[in-house]
């Protein structure tokens, strides 16, 4: 954009993964420069019966970042200058039990991290180029999805013939590389339901701002521990991904076009009572 020029404006947005990339038909491509530095991609704005939807493509377009380098600050940041409150995070995982084999849909309502090295908050207490300094403050996270876009998600599969897994616990590795067999069977132990490698920090940075996010799940392979085989290979969780990434389509369309047009989950008072220091983010 140039001088002068109005910033496009987005209500919703979905952070993307593999094979997701041409998600919107008629887009404008825009790019955004945030204080935490370039986000993964140009972000892609288009329409979803008749609501403006911001599409960022989680790796890259051509899948050119790893999970661990994903810069997750700027691609929040990114979205919510936009003006995007409601955020859907499809990804690709790992079932750790038996029944979740390839091609379920897992709605997670709980995550476990188990990345290290991962800048997963922006209220550190350092000085960003504007000069403003971030508060040091706690968001609460119990329960880290926003129960309203969950529940429109389910819904979205069911009316799309797909019946989803609703609820579970989606534990976050670092990657890139899979679990070893005993890590897998120590997650199944756990009772944990999936595994994957970028819902952490997305979700958290989500609450960070203010936002809504709910995480769409799609299990592309049984995780090692899970069975017997050899592990899963990258070549096969893309295949699985590009296989069911029409349904996909079909469910984030119904349920961006379901998503309340006015917010009364819990997720926009996060940050009541907390003073944010951040120049845009709401607090005390």
């Amino acid at each position: 954009m140039t001088a002068g020029q109005e910033r496009p404006r987005a209500e919703l947005g979905v952070i993307g993964g593999s094979g997701l990339y041409a998600l919107l038909d008629e887009v404008t491509e825009v790019r955004v420069d945030t204080p935490y530095g370039p986000p993964s991609d140009a972000l892609f704005l288009g329409e979803v019966a008749g609501r403006r939807v911001a599409f960022l493509p989680r790796h890259g377009r051509g899948h050119g970042l790893p999970p661990h380098r994903i810069n997750y600050r700027a691609n929040l940041w990114a979205l919510h200058s936009l003006g995007v409150r409601q955020v859907l995070g499809p990804c690709a995982v790992g079932g750790l039990r038996a029944e979740y084999g390839p091609g379920t849909l897992l709605v997670p309502d709980q995550f476990v991290d188990r990345t290290s090295g991962r800048v997963q908050t922006y209220y550190d207490g350092q000085p960003l180029p504007d000069g403003s300094v971030p508060g040091v403050v706690h968001v609460p996270m119990a329960d880290p999805y926003c129960p309203a876009g969950r529940q429109t998600v389910l819904e979205a599969a069911r009316g799309a013939a797909w019946e989803p897994v609703d609820g579970g616990t989606l534990v976050v590795i670092e990657g890139p590389r899979f679990s070893t067999r005993a890590e897998s069977r120590w997650f199944t132990a756990n009772g944990w339901s999936a595994v994957g490698m970028t819902g952490h920090p997305e979700a958290v940075l989500a609450r960070e701002l203010g936002l809504c996010y709910a995480s769409l799940a799609l299990v592309t392979d049984h995780d090692a521990g899970v069975g017997s085989g050899d592990g899963v290979t990258h070549t096969e969780v893309l295949e699985v991904f590009a296989g069911n990434v029409d349904r996909l389509r079909t469910v984030l369309f119904k349920a961006l076009e379901a998503l309340p047009a006015v917010r009364e989950c819990p997720c926009p008072h996060a940050l009541d009572g907390l003073t944010t220091g951040l120049p845009g983010v709401p607090g005390d």
